[in-house]
């Protein structure tokens, strides 16, 4: 029991590191959290820092998700337990979510969630990367294409046979995906969300 523990308390403190926070302070550029939609996660890092700032938000934010899942790896080749992993990947995308270093005020966990998933579930993820491609390409929104390709993973999972709690910790995340794009559902509902190539303001 200590194993599931520790793994879900480094994976946890792994996905709370701001990256969007760090990478813009270090580079001298403005403050996600005070312009744009107000979150930390690249996409926003993009839209108010520039493409510097947002391509590293992105990469880090990822690279903290496949973190987790290797401490969780390495942990589960010591004392042979596998449902490590899902833990260790559900942990590190509410670390991000709610990072206490932001006052609980996080990302939307898609780019963490594209790491965990990207170990976790390979299969399914190049599924969802599929559809995240397909959806911007014909409707240019990135939320939708961000909240359609969390909700593949899971289901691409129970039809690529992985183990029921791999698929309920994948439908977890989903879950929480879309749930912290709620703003951008009401957005796109009024017809007021950004497009690719439209400063809606």
């Amino acid at each position: 029991m200590g194993a599931f523990f520790l793994v879900f308390l480094v994976s946890g403190f792994l996905g709370a590191i701001p990256f969007g926070l760090v990478i813009t302070r270090l580079l001298g550029t403005e403050d996600p959290r005070k312009s744009g939609s107000g979150n930390i996660g690249a996409t926003n890092v993009l839209r108010t820092s520039g493409w510097k700032s947002g391509v590293l938000t992105l990469l880090l934010d990822v690279l903290k998700g496949v973190a987790a899942i290797l401490f969780a790896r390495y942990v589960s080749s010591r004392i042979s337990a596998p449902a490590l992993e899902p833990i260790a990947a559900l942990a590190a995308v509410i670390g991000h979510m709610y990072s206490p270093f932001t006052g609980f005020r996080g990302g939307k966990g898609v780019a963490t969630g594209l790491g965990v998933f990207a170990l976790l579930t390979p299969g399914p993820t190049a599924f969802a990367a599929l559809v995240f491609i397909l959806v911007v390409a014909a409707t240019r929104y990135v939320s939708l294409g961000s909240m359609l390709a969390a909700a593949a993973v899971p289901l691409a999972g129970a039809w690529m046979s992985y183990s029921t709690l791999v698929c309920a910790s994948s439908a977890l995340i989903s879950l929480l995906v879309i749930w912290k794009h709620q703003d951008n559902i009401g957005r796109m509902m009024r017809g007021e969300e950004n497009r690719i190539g439209r400063n809606q303001g």
